[in-house]
Order: C-alpha cells, then sequence, then structure tokens
C-alpha cells in the first residue's frame, strides 16, 4: 500500500523512499506489463521505463486520484509504446459488426487455473486479441478509449475482443478438455 507520506517522500526525491516504492510496485505492475507482452525481459525494460516516468512525474499526482490507478495507466501506457515502436501493435480485420460469444470458464476448471496458466494463454493470443482483450476486461477501458488509444474502430475494438474470448476459450478447451 502506498502512503502519503511515502509519496512526499519520493516527490522530495528521497532515493530511500524510491527504492521503497519500486519494491512495493513492481511486482504488481510487472504482472501488467506481462499481460501486454510475451517476453519477461521486454516486461522488465518496460516496468523500469514506467518507473522512471512515476518518479518524474509523481509530483503532478493530485490528491484526489488513485495512486495505483494512476501508476497502472502509466505502466499500460508504457506496454502499448512498446508495442507501437517494435511495430508489434498490428490490429486489422474489418469493421463490420459480429455478433456476441458468450464464453464461459469450464466449471471444473473453477480454482484451478493458475496465474501462469493464465499468461500461457494471453501469452498465445495474437498481439491485437491479447491487447484490446487485457484492456477492456482486465485494465478497465471501454471500447470507445480502446479505439482512441490503438487508433482503430470502436467496431474493430469490439471485434478483437469477442475473437479474444473465442480464442481463450479455445485454449481452456485444450488444457481442461471441451466439457
Amino acid at each position: 500500500m502506498v502512503d502519503e507520506t511515502l509519496i512526499a517522500d519520493c516527490i522530495a526525491q528521497k532515493s530511500t523512499a524510491q527504492k521503497k516504492l519500486y519494491d512495493n510496485l513492481a511486482p504488481k505492475m510487472l504482472a501488467v506489463c506481462l499481460r501486454y507482452v510475451k517476453n519477461r525481459t521486454d516486461a522488465e525494460d518496460i516496468l523500469i521505463e514506467g518507473m522512471m516516468k512515476i518518479f518524474k512525474n509523481i509530483d503532478q499526482l493530485s490528491g484526489e486520484g488513485n495512486f495505483e490507478a494512476w501508476s497502472r495507466r502509466i505502466f499500460v501506457n508504457e506496454s502499448l509504446m512498446f508495442l507501437r515502436r517494435k511495430k508489434l501493435l498490428v490490429i486489422s480485420i474489418d469493421d463490420s459488426p459480429t455478433t456476441v460469444i458468450n464464453v464461459a470458464t469450464p466449471s471444473t476448471a473453477e480454482g484451478d487455473l493458475m496465474v501462469e496458466e493464465i499468461y500461457k494463454i494471453l501469452a498465445v493470443l495474437p498481439v491485437g486479441y491479447r491487447t484490446v482483450f487485457n484492456l477492456y476486461e482486465l485494465d478497465g477501458f471501454k471500447h470507445i478509449e480502446i479505439a482512441e488509444l490503438l487508433g482503430i474502430s470502436i467496431n474493430t475494438s469490439k471485434s478483437q475482443l469477442i475473437l479474444a474470448k473465442k480464442r481463450i476459450k479455445l485454449e481452456f478447451e485444450k488444457i481442461y478438455g471441451s466439457r
């Protein structure tokens, strides 16, 4: 948990506070980065870039906002910028509306799916699917925000999400069988 004193000490550029903040934030935010990129080394690079951005801009954080939400947004944006720089964020499907596919986790898998398995499933998704799925389902962005962030249409965002869920369902079935 990050308290106001720690943030104030980071604003004052106290190295012990910065280390404490890093130690507190790094595991959670590395997990965020790993949802967007497959390679742990790349995720660690994104983590470092994000932490530098946090330390540089922490004085702009108003006391009204949630620090963790503000931080998470920085790491999501850093992950997206990394994908763009590496030209990995390619989303190309038609903009025609598609029907919604209801994807439910097989009931036998409830509670059994480990974090590593989730990461493995997300890692096999094409970058566009994975990115839209992460933004919508895990980071709480709306389709209009995703479309704006990625430079795609709202329908493309929706289609990518539907296709991601369909692919995730197929991956679940590979692991747990179709029951």
